[in-house]
């Protein structure tokens, strides 16, 4: 596939996004050069399938992988992800990026140089300015204060990061990488610094992602920190069961000292009894689950090659050719 001339590695997802997908490779082989090796994951695109001679001549060095089916942006990442990150030698870096142009090319620069991998392994984008709209910046704000107190971390990035080599195969050993890329890589316990980068307006076209899809995202990157969530869960759960139980207490303790009580008080006990045993009976449920989740199979490479139908290598103009796989 790549080389040990190519210094920089991109993964990027492509669905239905051909005309931005070419302009992205465009700015990038006019940045980067011979130094950069560029995979295209197709996420099982139907009506704009990414094909050989989609790629322009100013493109750098890629490859076509083509998904058997469509698989959701996070597993598609995981896969190109899971595909080089054995591959990849000590000098070498590996960018993930969307291909729409909201990453730019010029940030890439920017997470490069704050790589040192003597003290982060791992460089994110951090959005200091957005172009969304009102109603997505509303939600985004909703989803990280819940996501903090669903896990009690803070999470204030996404897709858009620069690696090295042993952080790459690490978290393509963590099985929650297809459900949430930016919430494993929080997981992952790498060190991880932040840049403040601008996020930019797309080359072409509409985003894909809907409402819907967007809240689907923010839930999954609760998933990643299910074990965290079930035992916060599981302890609120406890502690309305004890609040309950202390009031069942003290309501049969007025009654027994003879104190009159109105007649909703029956009505009131038993409302107690079945919220103490309904949180109970969570709780356990929550625990159960969490012992489920630690024996969990990691999902290795081997998982994500099914998905893949094919790979096409397209060197940059006037290079020797590498074949098709």
């Amino acid at each position: 596939m790549f080389e040990a001339r190519h210094q920089l590695i991109i993964v990027t997802p492509v669905y239905e996004d051909t005309e931005a997908c070419t302009e992205l490779l465009q700015h990038l082989g006019a940045r980067f050069g011979e130094t950069l090796y560029v995979v295209l994951v197709d996420d099982g695109s139907v009506r704009q399938p990414l094909r050989a001679q989609d790629i322009p001549e100013q493109a750098p060095d890629c490859c076509i992988v083509s998904l058997r089916r469509n698989v959701g942006h996070q597993r598609a990442i995981a896969t190109g992800l899971s595909l080089v990150a054995a591959q990849l030698q000590a000098h070498q870096r590996l960018i993930l990026m969307d291909c729409d142009g909201e990453d730019s090319p010029e940030a890439c620069t920017l997470l490069l140089q704050r790589l040192d991998p003597s003290t982060s392994d791992i460089v994110v984008a951090q959005r200091r300015k957005r172009s969304e709209s009102l109603r997505f910046r509303v939600f985004y704000m909703a989803y990280k204060g819940l996501f903090r107190a669903a896990t009690g971390r803070s999470i204030d990035f996404g897709n858009f990061m620069a690696m090295t080599p042993a952080a790459a195969r690490r978290l393509t050993a963590m099985s929650e990488l297809p459900i949430h890329v930016a919430g494993t890589a929080l997981a992952s316990k790498l060190r991880i610094e932040r840049a403040p980068v601008d996020r930019s307006t797309r080359y072409q076209g509409r985003s894909k992602m809907n409402f819907q899809s967007l809240v689907l995202h923010g839930l999954k990157a609760i998933m990643v920190f299910a074990e965290d969530f079930l035992v916060r869960i599981g302890l609120a759960c406890l502690i309305v069961a004890l609040v309950a139980a202390l009031c069942i207490l003290a309501a049969i303790g007025i009654k027994l000292t003879g104190v009159p009580t109105p007649g909703w008080f029956s009505v009131t006990l038993g409302i107690l009894v079945l919220i103490s045993l309904q949180a109970g009976t969570l709780t356990l449920l929550a625990l159960m689950l969490n012992g489920v989740l630690k024996n969990t199979p990691v999902a290795g490479a081997a998982v994500h090659a099914e998905n893949i139908d094919s790979v096409q290598s397209i060197p940059r103009r006037g290079a020797p050719s590498a074949g098709n796989s």
